[in-house]
């Protein structure tokens, strides 16, 4: 059957052809010495003129052609031959042609295994390296460090720590290992998350060059102990071992592990001093770095003194303008003429894609969607980051569309969908979507968690709620996940079941600003403004940055008990000890703490003094305070102020019309809505959730209305 394939030539005999027929008919006589039977036929062999073609086959048709030619001359079948046909296929990635013919052999030697061995290495088949050794070691007992190596390469690939522990055993055994091999079996031992073992395997190498040091480096940095890295290149440096651009490489991003941006600007002077050339890897590496450690200037300043700009480079500085959160500089960037003539990859499009979902800028990322679809990236990465996009753009009806295309949906698919609708108030359309999820039996993550948790929230349906934190414990994702926890002390915490939040914040191991930030506005919620305070200092207590979120929470909980000599205090602490610019909602807070304590001319003098103009919030602490005390003599200048500056928006309008109900004014609560009316001004109703038991003969049902 091999024969018959092999056989089949063109029915146009190109001039190569033509040279191969005349060569049959060269009759060649060679005396060999006395010489054993296989080196005989090997000179043989290598003695003919055919053969001798083999080594100008560019391509699998030419070695077919050629492979025909010996069989016709008689050479099919010898295992000199066979085994250089083996290879030649192996390398032009016709591997199922080599197994044919290896698997035909009549007899096979060490060397046609390993040529075999080699072939699946080229081609990344880490699996058939595997299978195929194993199967190589019960035919023959012969074995060499490059066999080891291309194996231990292959369980680094696949994790297989077993396997890489057989065949170390099988080096011991073989005995006399050199130092590359040492260094590969401590690559397979990091790569497999066996960091002890890696560092055991190295004590052992006798002369440790370049690549053994590296190798541990790496290994350390891969399994987040990006310290031990850094210690262990001081090491390699008192033995007086020359870095190259992989050890340094390896250092760069240990420092953006740790955030070290003192020592990562220390390797990148070295690496001048040095003199080692900048490529796209080091370059990525140092781009990663800075963007890490919130140099984004710098990481800018490496980018622009390249030479060259390659996808790499031109990738990673956009990734990390949308990870540094300057998203406009992102879109400006992947839009500037310099750069047109390289063309964008998944990566960087994924890239683009999150700095329009951070701007909500949807017609930029409708664009890069139509790119996307003329580059033929549809693949699974770039439908979740549109996905994501769409509905961070609150085009959810889109996002809908392509995740449906999706055929083969992954755990990020389904939580870009469950987020999306979350975050956009379909709160319900993300419960039924988490349910759609769990019956075809994915298991969410814990960002599903986090984002059913907070549509669970919005609901205050603590029953559910109450199932996904049973579910969490199952799955052992709260303890192990600060956004699980943190999501649900924020569950309880809107759901009025302050203790049950404070207990999941006692019980979390790691705390995030965001964390501590959840729990104080839990006590806030509850109307604890002084559980709140407390809270915050003991945040304080441990060196943690309060963020404009916390100090949000600690102005509102002020307002609501009264504080105002405190709540200035924090305010002005917020301006001074930690640099923070205050925001609307700061602001509004302020307005409120001091309308609630009747201190309505100061309040009003804040406004006046407010470097940004008061929104609807701010007049509706004011107005509210006016009410409170009866000062509508300074509502009437409020009001006045509102329908100067804002004659169209119907929010101020209710606020109006909201004060002078206070006052039973009711014939100007009716020119209001009048007049609201005549400009054709509407406000979206308000929902309330009510939770109802019905009883009846029939059925006992609870029922959630949205009304």
């Amino acid at each position: 059957m091999m024969k018959k394939q092999l056989l089949v030539l063109p029915g146009r005999v190109s001039l190569i052809n033509s040279f191969f027929f005349q060569l049959r008919f060269i009759s060649y006589k060679t005396s060999l010495p006395k010489l054993d039977g296989s080196l005989a036929s090997m000179h043989t062999i290598s003695s003919n003129h055919v053969f001798s073609l083999l080594g100008l086959c560019r391509n699998v048709g030419s070695l077919m052609r050629t492979h025909a030619l010996l069989v016709v001359q008689g050479l099919g079948g010898d295992l000199f031959c066979d085994t250089k046909l083996v290879s030649l296929y192996g390398s032009f990635g016709h591997l199922e042609y080599a197994r044919l013919l290896f698997d035909k052999m009549p007899e096979l030697a060490f060397y046609s295994w390993k040529v075999m061995l080699r072939g699946y290495f080229l081609h990344d088949l880490h699996v058939e390296i595997i299978w195929f050794y194993n199967r190589m070691r019960m035919c023959v007992r012969d074995c060499d460090n490059v066999v080891f190596s291309i194996v231990l390469k292959a369980c680094s690939q696949l994790g297989e720590i077993k396997e890489g522990r057989k065949v170390h055993c099988h080096m011991v055994k073989a005995g006399k290992p050199d130092s590359f091999l040492q260094a590969v079996l401590v690559d397979m031992y990091a790569k497999c998350g066996k960091i002890d073992s890696s560092h055991d395997a190295f004590t052992e190498i006798l002369e440790k060059d370049v690549v053994s040091w590296t190798s541990l480096i790496a290994g350390y940095v891969q399994n987040d102990c990006a310290e031990e890295g850094l210690n262990l290149f001081n090491r390699m440096r008192e033995a007086k071992v020359k870095s190259n651009e992989f050890t340094l490489g390896s250092l760069v991003t240990a420092c953006a592990k740790l955030r070290a941006c003192h020592q990562g600007k220390w390797v990148h002077g070295y690496l001048i001093k040095i003199g080692i050339g900048f490529n796209s890897y080091l370059v990525t590496a140092l781009l990663d770095m800075y963007v890490k450690c919130g140099a984004i200037t710098d990481a800018r300043s490496i980018f622009d003194e390249l030479s060259s700009i390659d996808l790499v480079s031109w990738t990673a500085m956009i990734v990390g303008y949308t990870q540094s959160t300057c998203p406009e500089k992102a879109l400006k960037l992947f839009i500037d003429k310099k750069w047109i003539g390289i063309l964008p990859n998944a990566v960087t499009l994924t890239g683009v894609l999150s700095a329009c979902a951070r701007l909500g800028n949807l017609d930029f990322g409708t664009l890069v969607h139509g790119l996307m679809v003329k580059l033929g990236l549809e693949e699974p990465m770039m439908i979740n980051a549109l996905v994501d996009m769409y509905c961070k753009c609150r085009n959810i009806e889109d996002a809908l569309n392509l995740f449906v295309t999706v055929s083969d949906k992954d755990v990020v698919a389904w939580n870009s969908m469950i987020s999306g609708y979350s975050q956009n108030g379909y709160v319900y359309e993300a419960l039924e979507l988490f349910r759609q999820m769990r019956l075809e039996s994915f298991s969410p993550d814990a960002v599903t968690l986090a984002s059913i948790l907070s549509s669970c929230a919005s609901l205050s349906a603590l029953q559910v709620g109450s199932s996904v934190h049973a579910f969490s414990l199952k799955e052992g994702l709260m303890s192990s996940n600060v956004y699980v926890g943190t999501a649900l002390l924020n569950f309880y915490a809107k759901c009025g079941d302050a203790q049950s939040a404070r207990i999941i914040f006692d019980s979390m191991e790691e705390k995030t600003s965001v964390t501590w930030g959840a729990m104080i506005g839990g006590y806030g919620m509850q109307g604890d403004g002084f559980g709140s305070l407390e809270l915050f200092h003991n945040m304080l207590k441990e060196n943690l940055e309060p963020t404009e979120v916390i100090f949000t929470s600690v102005l509102s909980a002020c307002s609501h008990t009264g504080m105002v000599g405190e709540g200035w205090r924090y305010f002005n602490s917020m301006c001074q000890d930690f640099g923070l610019v205050p925001t609307m909602k700061h602001y509004a807070c302020m307005v409120d703490l001091l309308a609630r304590a009747g201190r309505l001319e100061e309040a009003l003098n804040f406004m006046d003094n407010m470097p940004i103009e008061p929104d609807v919030s701010s007049y509706g602490a004011f107005l509210h305070g006016c009410g409170l005390y009866s000062r509508f003599d300074l509502g009437g200048l409020t009001i006045r102020r509102m329908l100067e500056l804002h004659p169209d928006e119907a929010c101020y309008y209710v606020l109006i019309s909201n004060l002078y109900a206070s006052d039973g004014r009711w014939s100007q609560v009716n020119q209001v809505r009048e007049l609201m009316n005549q400009r054709q001004l509407n406000k979206f109703p308000a929902c309330s959730i009510v939770k109802m038991d019905i009883h009846n003969d029939l059925s006992s049902t609870t029922v959630e209305c949205l009304a």
